[in-house]
């Protein structure tokens, strides 16, 4: 490669007055390093139109409505998997909450010694547990149990609520926050590499090399 610099160079002619005075309409790069560099540049960097995608957004939006911040960011199909998960855990609430309040009833019978009448609540129940010779702290036992299961699933929706939250965030954050140029620029030049002293061959403490830079 350097040979072939070499012959490029004796190659060359004079160059033309008219050409070297003609004035250069290229725009160089700005903001760069001393010495670093820098191609010249015919237009303005291009961003994509979503750059001003604000995480703050999609995070008060998921906090008010859960998958309103996934529909902000265009994840349009986490919607169905935030509102799938969410329902099952509402649906486990409902359930506990509903035998919570049935054993809490025949754990008021059981533990007051009354007996129900036909039109009071749960009498039916009461009569099978009755009868079945089921013992009052298994009664007791499964009113924790539901109970338990119930605070465990309001817990879980609040967890749900707040996963997909910051997964709102960090989808406003990594995939949209973030302008990209459209414009890349690459130049491939002869350089030469310098070698630590326990390294160095026959040519020296200096190899050639080929150094490649990228700008955008």
């Amino acid at each position: 490669m350097l040979t072939a610099c070499a012959f490029s160079v004796k190659a060359q002619q004079k160059a033309d007055t008219a050409s070297v005075a003609k004035k250069d309409t290229f725009k160089k790069a700005t903001g760069t390093a001393p010495g670093s560099f820098a191609p010249a540049i015919k237009k303005e960097k291009e961003y994509h139109p979503d750059s001003t995608h604000s995480p703050h957004k999609a995070v008060m939006h998921s906090l008010m409505i859960p998958g309103w911040g996934q529909l902000y960011n265009h994840r349009w199909w986490k919607v169905p998997i935030v509102y799938g998960g969410i329902g099952l855990l509402a649906s486990a609430v409902i359930f506990n909450q509903g035998y919570y309040n049935q054993f809490n009833v025949l754990a008021h019978y059981y533990k007051n010694g009354v007996t129900p009448k036909v039109t009071d609540k749960y009498y039916a129940e009461y009569k099978a547990y009755t009868a079945a010779g089921v013992p009052a702290q298994n009664i007791y036992d499964a009113l924790d149990g539901y109970r338990r299961n119930r605070d465990l699933s309001i817990l879980g929706i609040l967890g749900a609520w707040g996963i997909q939250t910051i997964d709102a965030y960090i989808d406003a954050k990594f995939i949209n926050a973030y302008t990209v140029d459209n414009n890349f620029a690459i130049r491939v030049t002869p350089s030469v590499i310098n070698q630590p002293v326990y390294a160095q061959s026959s040519f020296g403490s200096y190899i050639p090399g080929i150094k490649v830079t990228f700008t955008f």
